[in-house]
């Protein structure tokens, strides 16, 4: 999952383009000050038609945006709408055939219980360690509270994809993987690397050995 960050260096539409080049096939709009549609817009059409193969588009934080726009996908936050409300929502502006996501964030195995059971797609479970591309940040988890966690779902049986973020680099993506997660969540070490592309991609290919 790449998860957009503006800098000075890039626009979210830059990064969108840059990291599904790279081979991205999720792409999360995350803009700290609020969602502007347009904005969403154009990160929704690079998606669908300057790609020749499924790019998943998420937004964070805004259903009505994310819904209005053609996304595929919904991030919310602890702050946020409840997921179980969100789906409630959705009844009256999605198609009945749609296939729509709707992501919830975690720090604790309480977190992830009780998104489960109001209808969470995916689990975001972080932050692994210490990122300034996110304001209020929950209390740092570590590998340790990764494989604490991940146990504590296996016995309770709960089978939900679950995504590290938070901080994470290159060098992180096997010990996290050997955790038991399904996949990670990148923003600043892509974003902020010399060949953004080429991180991507060297991204996925450690990935993809687990």
């Amino acid at each position: 999952m790449f998860i957009t960050h503006r800098t000075p260096k890039y626009t979210e539409c830059d990064e969108v383009r840059m990291a599904i080049q790279g081979g991205c096939s999720w792409i999360q709009l995350r803009m700290k000050d609020g969602i502007y549609e347009d904005t969403v817009r154009k990160c929704a059409t690079i998606c669908a038609d300057e790609c020749e193969r499924i790019v998943d588009f998420c937004v964070n934080d805004d259903l009505e945006a994310a819904v209005t726009c053609g996304a595929t996908a919904c991030h919310l936050g602890k702050n946020d709408i409840p997921l179980d409300i969100a789906w409630e929502v959705l009844k009256d502006k999605l198609d009945s055939n749609a296939i729509f996501y709707i992501g919830a964030t975690a720090n604790t195995f309480e977190d992830i219980r009780l998104a489960v059971e109001r209808g969470a797609s995916y689990i975001g479970l972080g932050p692994y360690r210490f990122t300034g591309t996110k304001k209020n940040l929950s209390p740092i988890l570590g590998l340790d509270g990764y494989r604490k966690i991940i146990a504590q779902c296996k016995e309770a049986g709960i089978d939900i994809p679950i995504f590290a973020i938070g901080g994470i680099t290159l060098e992180d993506v096997g010990p996290l993987m050997e955790t038991g997660i399904t996949g990670i969540a990148v923003s600043g070490a892509i974003i902020n690397a010399p060949d953004p592309v080429e991180e991507t991609r060297r991204f996925i290919e450690e990935i993809n050995k687990y």
